[in-house]
């Protein structure tokens, strides 16, 4: 990354001083455009405020929204019903959809959108579905979320970074919103993240008058589901939340020992 970065800065100081499009370097055709504009990117990556990351998870949930078929039937009024008067957490406020699609997930973004696919809603009873939606909630409250839009966007920086050499990458680059969406979806949290939203997603059951249950029988039909018929539609939550199974167990523990002090 710093070689590209430290190659970026030279070439944009040279595109200021010459009125070419395409450079030659070696055997390498160069865009000076999209040089420039690759080497910004790299700057704001690395100089992002939590502000700045605000404003980019709502461009990027609206990007989403705008190219992922939105529920207004059943599963828009399941999910309404399942958080009617839950609004905000710590301050922020909540903004819920579900995504009528294949794909078994659910996530939550810095601005307090949370986005449910209805694949996912098909396989859980609400005490899972609100378990899962509190965890991802979770990852929110605790910044995770913020971190992994940074990582994103500094991603989609380096990506548009190689474009300006030309060739198939350069082609991608040109759609940025959608290689930021594309790689906080596929973002991985530690072990350490997904325990303490796991811990959130429980509290949040609990706290809505959910079963305490909820969070250890969602992971546990994700671990079943991973080895059955479903299972590609699952990989991709699992990219991002390994380790299913013993945290399942976790969550049960816990949900046990809740139940016995009541």
């Amino acid at each position: 990354m710093r070689r590209i970065f430290a190659v970026l800065v030279v070439m944009s100081t040279f595109a200021m001083a010459t009125s070419q499009a395409q450079i030659k370097i070696g055997n390498r055709t160069v865009n000076i455009k999209k040089a420039v504009q690759a080497a910004g990117d790299v700057t704001k990556a690395i100089t992002l405020s939590d502000e700045d990351i605000a404003a980019m998870s709502h461009e990027s949930v609206v990007w989403m929204d705008e190219h992922n078929p939105i529920d207004t039937g059943e599963y828009d009024a399941r999910l309404r019903r399942l958080t009617e008067g839950i609004i905000e957490v710590d301050g922020l406020p909540l903004n819920f959809k579900v995504y009528y699609v294949v794909d078994v997930n659910a996530f939550a973004c810095g601005d307090g959108s949370i986005r449910v696919f209805s694949s996912l809603m098909d396989i859980m009873d609400d005490d899972e579905l609100m378990a899962i939606i509190g965890h991802e909630i979770g990852h929110v409250v605790h910044h995770d979320v913020k971190d992994a839009m940074k990582n994103a966007y500094l991603a989609s920086a380096a990506l548009n970074a190689a474009g300006a050499a030309g060739g198939k990458i350069g082609q991608l680059s040109d759609s940025q919103l959608g290689d930021v969406a594309a790689a906080f979806l596929d973002a991985q949290f530690s072990q350490k993240q997904e325990y303490a939203a796991d811990e959130y997603g429980f509290e949040f059951c609990v706290k809505h008058g959910f079963s305490p249950y909820g969070m250890a029988n969602g992971l546990n039909k994700l671990v079943e589901l991973s080895n059955g018929a479903k299972a590609s539609v699952v990989q991709k939550m699992f990219s991002s939340h390994p380790d299913s199974e013993k945290r399942a167990a976790r969550m049960k523990e816990k949900a046990d020992k809740y139940v016995a002090a009541e």
